[in-house]
């Protein structure tokens, strides 16, 4: 018996249950892993009220590293006792201990540790795609990219600086403010005091940004159009306050024949050798210490409720991890 989150029903923190579950034998493909730290994640808060919706009862978390216990059939490219990681589907991470198809894990070098490892994976591999394939950006480049203190705008941020890419932040106070530019923003900008779309334009001098990452959705999103120089590209990743409303084609070709993408990590790692190139980069910048991963929350599994509450009052800033 293991000891793991399941949802009965969708809706707020409530229905998150900390319950005792079988495990059974990993199935053929998969093996048993251990888990010594899970990654928290603004999707699980999708998963968890349903925008994405999953039957039900169901698991929860999408992250994690530990320790491969047990193969199943056919599994040949691990062993007991690899220390691997994840960032990806089945659902599941919010547990002691899973089974998981080995074609998800990888291997972890012996210089990332646990906790770094379940802070980074999903969020690290996002930016990976984000920077290196939605959008192929090059030394010079000028972006916009929204909630830049967050998990996933910290490694953004740093990535950045690494590609010699100029990096304009949106933040939600001056605390945030600072960490974003401590970690490599060229500029930040707090959009509880300032317009950000008037303000991107001053600092790109009328210009626009060529492209915008933005992981807010509805609230952000027509701003966002408003930022780009023709030709741009708005890379919508995320809802955070909603899903973006239905609009018209004509928005993007009245704003300069822009382009539009709303990726996934899913689809960007569906294939195997995809997942491990992307891996590669990403340990290859942590390694080096290029890239820190910034933990700065960490909660007991079983206080997953409260690490909900605090995510989504966005009074979470870097990398959260939930310890089992």
């Amino acid at each position: 018996m293991v000891k793991a989150i399941r949802i009965n029903r969708v809706g707020g923190p409530e229905v998150m249950e900390l319950v005792e579950i079988d495990l059974p034998p990993p199935g053929p493909g998969e093996v048993r892993m251990r888990h010594e730290a899970i990654g928290l994640n603004y999707i699980d808060v999708y998963h968890r009220t349903g925008l994405y919706p999953q039957p039900l009862p169901g698991a929860l978390g999408v992250e994690g590293a530990g320790v491969v216990e047990e193969l199943g059939e056919g599994v040949t490219d691990l062993q007991v006792g690899d220390r691997v990681a994840y960032g990806g589907r089945p659902l599941g991470a919010y547990s002691e201990a899973r089974n998981i198809p080995a074609s998800q894990l990888l291997v972890l070098p012996k210089q990332i540790e646990f906790d770094t490892a379940a802070a980074m994976m999903l969020q690290g591999l996002t930016v990976q795609y984000l920077f290196h394939r939605t959008v192929p950006l090059k030394a010079g480049d000028t972006i916009l990219f929204h909630a830049a203190a967050g998990g996933v705008g910290l490694i953004a941020c740093q990535w950045a600086r690494v590609k010699g890419i100029n990096l304009i932040g949106t933040v939600g106070s001056e605390e945030k403010a600072a960490l974003a530019i401590e970690n490599g923003a060229t500029h930040v900008i707090n959009y509880n005091r300032e317009n950000f779309t008037e303000r991107v334009k001053e600092l790109t001098g009328g210009k626009g940004v060529s492209a915008v990452y933005d992981s807010i959705g509805k609230d952000t999103f027509i701003g966002s159009l408003d930022c780009l120089q023709p030709l741009g590209t708005m890379v919508s990743f995320g809802n955070a306050s909603g899903p973006v409303p239905p609009f018209s084609l004509t928005e993007l070709a009245s704003r300069g024949s822009l382009f539009i993408t709303r990726p996934s990590l899913m689809a960007y790692t569906a294939q195997r050798a995809d997942l491990e190139a992307m891996a590669k980069s990403l340990f290859g910048v942590v390694s080096s210490g290029e890239v820190k991963i910034d933990i700065r929350q960490r909660y007991a599994l079983a206080d997953v409720q409260q690490a909900h509450r605090d995510l989504e009052a966005r009074k979470t800033t870097g990398s959260t991890i939930l310890l089992p």
